[in-house]
C-alpha cells in the first residue's frame, strides 16, 4: 500500500471515527511494508478483523468474501510458495463458476496481485478477506494446521529445521492479534497467569483468576506452534530452542495499561507449555490495611518493624503473597534516612526510593553474592527474596548479626516450622537466637463479591450436611455470608483476595526452644499459648465478619 493510499484510506477511518486523530498518521509511516502497514492501521482502530475487512472493502469498491467462501471455492495456493502467501497474506482461489480471485486484507498493496496476475493470468478478481479468515484458509489449504487422516484430523508441527517459516507464520497478523486478545482478556478478568498447555487436539488457555484457573477459549485459526513461537519473540527467547525450559520476561502496554510480564516454556509430550505472568505496574499504594492484617497483628508487624536490625521471615508457599507483604513491609520502612537494598528474582514491585537488583545466576549474580556486596553499601534494611540454601541462609543471618534489618521469605507450611527449616539450612542455633525476630505465616483466600454476597443463620442441619462448619467451630445460631454469583464477579461469588496470617514473635519462651533439634510442633503449641493468633483463627475471624468463606478457610489451611 503507498503512502498516498494508505493516508486516504486511514482519512476515511478517521471520519468514519474508528481510527482517533492522534493515530491517523500512522497509516503511511511504513510504505516499506504493505502488510505491516495495514496491520499497524487496524491495530490503530477498535475494529474487529471482519469489521476491518468491512471498511476495506467498502472504501476500495470491492467485493468481500466470508470464510465459508474462501473454504468451499478450490484452493490455488499450491501453485505460489508458501512463504509468498504468508508475507503478502493473500490467497488465491476459484469460484464454482470459474472466476479465478485473490483474496486480501490490503487492496492498496498492487504487488501481490500483480504476481498472481503473473501465475494465474490477467483475468483475476481481487477481493478483500480478513486476517483471519485468510489465515485460517491458507493453513487448511496449505496443510499446516491439520492434516486429515484415515482416523480424522491429526496435528502436524512444522519440520525442526523450519525455523524461519515459523519465525515469519508467529509474526503475522492473526497469531499477533491472537496473543493480544489473550493477554486483554487476562487483564479483564484481574487474572495473574496464563497457562498455553498443548494436547493431542490443540491448544488448551487456562487463567488463574483469584486463585483458582479458569478456562477461556483458546485461539482458533492459528497454529499452536506459532502461538507458543509469538511469546517467545516477545519475551526474546530463542524460538529455535525446543528442547529445553527458557525463561524470559517483556514490558508490554495492553490497552492503557503497563504491564510486566514473565514467560516460562516447558517441553511437554505434545509440544512446548507456556505460562505467562502478569505483572500490573499501576497496582497502587501498597498499604497494609489491603493486606488483611487484623489490628492485633497490624500492632505486632508494626513493633518488628520498628526493631534497628535482626531477621524478619515471611512464609507460606508459592502463590500465597509473600512478596506482595514484602513490598508493603518495604513501602513502609522506605524513608529518606533509610537506605534499603533488595535482591529479587524477579523485581515484581517497583518502588521509587529502593535499590532494586534481580539475580542473574548465568553471570554468578546469586543471592549470596549479592548479600556479600550489599553488606559494603552500607545498608539500613536489606531485602532478600527468597532463602533457597545454606549459603544465603548463612548470609542472611550473619548480615542481620552485623547491624541490619533483614527481610526475607521461606516456603514452610506455617510460622513455627521456620524455624527447623532454618536450622536444617545450616544456620546455627546460638545464632538464630540472636538474630530472628519474628516470622509471619499467611495465605491467600477469596473475597466474596460484596454485591451479592448472602448472609445465611446456620441450623443443625446445615452442620449436619456440610462438616466443614463443625470443623471450623461454627454452631447453630451463627451467621455466616456465602457466595452467590453476578454479573460483576462472572458468576463466581467471589472477587479479589486477601490474606490470612498468623506472626510468630521470638518471645523469650519461645527463644528457649529454637535449639539444634527444635521442634516446630513445640514452638507451635508455645506461641499460641502465649498468645499467637493462627491463619486458621484469622481466617475463622474473617469468615465470621462476612468477608469470605468456610470452603475457603478450608481451602488454604488445616485444622490443627
Amino acid at each position: 500500500m503507498t503512502s498516498t493510499i494508505s493516508d486516504k484510506f486511514a482519512d476515511y477511518l478517521r471520519r468514519a471515527q474508528h481510527l482517533p486523530p492522534a493515530d491517523a498518521s500512522r497509516g503511511g509511516d511504513g510504505a516499506q511494508d504493505g502488510v505491516g502497514t495495514v496491520v499497524r492501521l487496524w491495530e490503530a482502530t477498535s475494529l474487529s478483523a471482519n469489521d476491518f475487512a468491512d471498511e476495506a472493502a467498502r472504501f476500495f469498491g470491492l467485493r468481500r468474501v466470508l470464510l465459508p467462501d474462501l473454504m468451499a471455492a478450490r484452493t490455488l495456493a499450491g501453485q505460489f510458495s508458501r512463504r509468498f502467501l504468508r508475507e503478502t497474506l493473500v490467497f488465491p482461489f476459484q469460484e464454482q463458476d470459474g472466476k479465478i480471485c485473490l483474496a486480501v486484507v490490503d487492496p492498496g498493496e498492487t504487488a501481490a496481485s500483480q504476481a498472481a496476475s503473473i501465475v494465474l493470468g490477467d483475468d483475476v478478481i481481487t477481493v478483500v478477506a480478513s486476517f483471519e479468515d485468510i489465515a485460517t484458509a491458507l493453513n487448511q489449504s496449505l496443510g499446516e494446521e491439520t492434516a486429515e487422516g484415515p482416523d480424522g484430523a491429526e496435528e502436524v508441527a512444522p519440520r525442526e529445521d523450519d525455523i524461519e517459516s515459523l519465525r515469519d507464520l508467529a509474526s503475522g497478523a492473526p497469531v499477533v492479534r491472537a496473543v493480544n486478545d489473550l493477554l486483554e482478556l487476562a487483564v479483564e478478568l484481574r487474572a495473574s497467569d496464563i497457562h498455553i498447555e498443548p494436547g493431542r487436539n490443540g491448544l488448551a488457555v487456562r487463567m488463574r483468576v483469584d486463585g483458582l484457573l479458569r478456562t477461556v477459549q483458546a485461539p482458533v485459526g492459528v497454529l499452536p506452534q506459532a502461538v507458543i513461537s509469538r511469546i517467545k519473540i516477545v519475551a526474546s527467547l530463542n524460538i529455535a530452542e525446543r528442547r529445553l525450559p527458557q525463561d524470559g520476561a517483556a514490558r508490554l502496554r495492553i490497552g492503557r495499561l503497563e504491564i510486566d510480564v514473565r514467560v516460562a516454556i516447558m517441553p511437554t509430550q505434545h509440544g512446548e507449555s507456556a505460562v505467562i505472568r502478569l505483572l500490573p505496574k499501576d497496582r497502587g499504594l501498597l498499604a497494609v490495611d489491603k493486606l488483611g492484617f487484623s489490628p492485633r497483628d497490624e500492632k505486632t508487624l508494626r513493633r518488628l518493624l520498628a526493631l534497628p536490625h535482626g531477621m524478619i521471615v515471611i512464609c507460606g508457599p508459592t502463590g500465597s503473597g509473600k512478596t506482595t507483604t514484602l513490598a508493603t513491609v518495604l513501602s513502609i520502612l522506605n524513608e529518606p534516612t533509610r537506605k534499603i537494598l533488595t535482591i529479587e528474582d524477579p523485581v515484581e514491585y517497583e518502588i521509587p526510593g529502593i535499590n532494586q537488583s534481580q539475580v542473574k545466576p548465568s553471570i554468578g549474580l546469586t543471592f549470596a553474592t549479592a548479600l556479600r556486596s550489599f553488606v559494603r553499601q552500607d545498608p539500613d534494611v536489606i531485602m532478600l527474596g527468597e532463602v533457597r540454601d545454606s549459603e544465603t541462609a548463612s548470609v542472611a543471618v550473619h548480615a542481620a548479626l552485623t547491624g541490619h534489618l533483614v527481610l526475607t521469605t521461606l516456603h514452610t507450611e506455617n510460622a513455627a516450622a521456620a524455624v527447623p527449616r532454618l536450622l536444617d539450612l545450616g544456620v546455627e542455633g546460638f545464632l538464630l537466637r540472636s538474630t530472628l525476630r519474628g516470622v509471619i505465616a499467611q495465605r491467600l483466600v477469596r473475597q466474596l463479591c460484596d454485591r451479592c454476597k448472602k448472609e445465611k443463620t446456620l441450623t443443625a442441619e446445615d452442620l449436619d450436611h456440610d462438616p466443614r462448619y463443625a470443623a471450623l467451630g461454627f454452631q447453630a445460631g451463627d451467621a455466616l455470608c456465602e457466595p452467590v454469583g453476578c454479573e460483576r464477579c462472572n458468576g463466581m461469588g467471589y472477587r479479589g483476595r486477601l490474606g490470612i496470617f498468623e506472626i510468630l514473635e521470638m518471645t523469650p519462651a519461645v527463644r528457649v526452644l529454637v535449639e539444634e533439634d527444635a521442634d516446630g510442633a513445640a514452638i507451635d503449641e508455645v506461641a499460641i499459648r502465649e498468645g499467637m493468633t493462627t491463619m486458621l483463627d484469622d481466617g475463622i475471624a474473617k469468615c465470621r465478619a462476612g468477608v469470605t468463606s468456610a470452603s475457603e478457610i478450608l481451602r488454604v489451611t488445616t485444622v490443627r
